[in-house]
Formats: C-alpha cells, sequence, structure tokens
C-alpha cells in the first residue's frame, strides 16, 4: 500500500472496558479491527492514529448537560444505564469520550484531506437527554454540530447504512435544516419505534445484496441535488448474513460494493468524507472484522490512498 502521510484512521481501543461474561456487545471488535488493517497492509500503523478525548463542552454541542453531567459521574439512573446496555465505568467513560475525540479529528483531518476514518463511532441511537442501544453520545450529531459552529452556510449529509435506522441522529436534528438525515435499514429491526430521517429506506427480511445496492444508488442519485458539504458515514456492518442482530442478508462484496457508491459519491462531489464503524455483531466476529476492514479496502481503491 502506498505510505500516503495524509492518510489518517484515528483509534480507541487503547481504552479497555471491562464487560460482564457472556455480554453480547463484542467491545474486543475494535482492537481485532486495528490489528487487521495493519497485518494486512491496508491501513499502515504510521496513519494509526490514538484519538484524544473529546471535552465536555464538544459534547454539549449535540446532547443536554445534565445528561452528559450524570453519565460523566456515574449518576445514571437504573433505567438510563438498561437503555444504554452497557453497565457504567470509569473506563466506560473514557472509551465513550475517546469515541467521540476519534470521530471528531476525523473530521478535521477530512476538511484537509477529503476523506479520514474512525475505528469506533456510528453511535446514531444517543438522542439530545439519553442513549439506547450501545450510543451514549452521538458522535456523528457532534461531528455535524462542530463543522456547523465553524461553517454555518456548511450542508451535512449523514448517510447511515446500518441495519438498525439512526433514530438519534433524525431526533436531533429533525429541525435543522443544514442536516440532511438519510438512513437505509431493516424496516422489521430495532428500533422497533422509527424516528423519521429526512430520508428513509425500511427494507423488509433478508433483503439481499442486488435489492439492497439498486436501492442505494437509487437514492444516492437523488441525494446529488443537495450539494452537500461535508457528508458523515455510518458504514455498519450488521447487514451481514452472519450478524446475530440484523436481519438482511447481505455479503461481503455486497458491503464492499456498498462503501464503494458511497465513496464515489463523495468524490463526484467533492464532499469532505468521515467514516464511522457502526454496528456489527456477527458470529463469528471475524465475519464483522472482515467486512469493516473491506472498507478501509474501499477507501484505499477509490481515493488512491
Amino acid at each position: 500500500m502506498h505510505q500516503n502521510p495524509s492518510l489518517r484512521v484515528f483509534y480507541s481501543d487503547y481504552c479497555v472496558v471491562p464487560m460482564p461474561e457472556k455480554h453480547r456487545f463484542p467491545m474486543h471488535k475494535y482492537a481485532l479491527l486495528r490489528e487487521y488493517l495493519i497485518d494486512n497492509d491496508i491501513v499502515p500503523e504510521l496513519c494509526m492514529i490514538p484519538a484524544p478525548m473529546a471535552d465536555v463542552a464538544t459534547v454539549c454541542t449535540a446532547h443536554d448537560k445534565a445528561y452528559v453531567e450524570r453519565f460523566m459521574l456515574g449518576k445514571l439512573s437504573a433505567k438510563e444505564e438498561r437503555r444504554i446496555g452497557i453497565p457504567w465505568s470509569e473506563a466506560f467513560v473514557k472509551r465513550t469520550m475517546t469515541s467521540v475525540g476519534a470521530t471528531v479529528s476525523a473530521l478535521h483531518t477530512a476538511l484537509r484531506t477529503g476523506v479520514s476514518g474512525a475505528l469506533s463511532g456510528g453511535t446514531h441511537h444517543a438522542s439530545y437527554d439519553m442513549g439506547g442501544g450501545f450510543c451514549v453520545f452521538n458522535d456523528l450529531a457532534i461531528a455535524a454540530q462542530v463543522y456547523l459552529e465553524a461553517h454555518p452556510d456548511g450542508q451535512v449529509l449523514v448517510v447511515d447504512l446500518d441495519v438498525h435506522q439512526g433514530d438519534g441522529t433524525a431526533l436531533i436534528f429533525e429541525n435543522e435544516p443544514r442536516v440532511f438525515t438519510f438512513s437505509m435499514h431493516g424496516g422489521a429491526n430495532y428500533p422497533f419505534n422509527k424516528v423519521a430521517s429526512n430520508r428513509d429506506v425500511g427494507l423488509s427480511r433478508s433483503a439481499g445484496d442486488s435489492e439492497f445496492l439498486d436501492l442505494l444508488a437509487a437514492e444516492l442519485s437523488k441525494l446529488e441535488t443537495m450539494e452537500p458539504t461535508l457528508i458523515l458515514y455510518q458504514a455498519g456492518v450488521d447487514g451481514l448474513q452472519s450478524d446475530k442482530l440484523g436481519t438482511l442478508n447481505l455479503t461481503q462484496a455486497g458491503l464492499l460494493q456498498r462503501d464503494e457508491l458511497v465513496m464515489r459519491f463523495a468524490r463526484s462531489l467533492q464532499a469532505p468524507l468521515v467514516i464511522t464503524m457502526g454496528g456489527g455483531y456477527a458470529e463469528p466476529i471475524d465475519d464483522s472484522v472482515e467486512a469493516y476492514a473491506n472498507t478501509y479496502r474501499a477507501l484505499r481503491g477509490i481515493y488512491g490512498i
């Protein structure tokens, strides 16, 4: 792989979070992905940057200050913690803040170089004053707000292709015309009470590569006219056939083509692209890791890095 010094990918897995035995969230996938990318010369180690912790003020650009403080101090209610689905710990606080820091760092890098990514993030179920579905703070929303504070005339497009709808992102931006939320997901999947994005496409159970890719190409074609000045890509891979929390029937090749479609779209519009991981819960987890890695294989091919 060409050792392009402009490539920067930010990671948070140096923050190790203790998880209950047999917990269904595969926290170890982040470290597995970084190792896979390095070992297979997809992203060289010199291009991997440990993410800084975001500060509370940055998080509060998209979230209620009281909610943020409750999480930081370990004062969430039992109900709030159940909604998130991961037990609170000081390590989880640090991991959450570095995950936000990874996406914000990727934003600043993409604005300079055209593309960057976070090996974390895509926490699209977190809304203004609550978390949910393994998501505490919404890194996509925070990055959008950071961008718009610096570029008030900007137009942000969120492309969310996780198998689960981006309900939190849709809620945060329901009255913000400068952010367009597009979510293409399994229609019969969590969250079961959907929130209206600017554009939602719900797929039927077991939809495969052909249906998914044809729909995505048509939807992206419609979005060209909005001329976004920034694209935030939630590249969840839980649409894989082997994903235990998904309802779709996508293959590795199909997800790779999905990523290529999004990247060609971003390049054609000359819009900076920020890539976040999103969901992936395959059995075995190596399937998810391979799919996440393919996103960066696509980046290498489309951007010539």
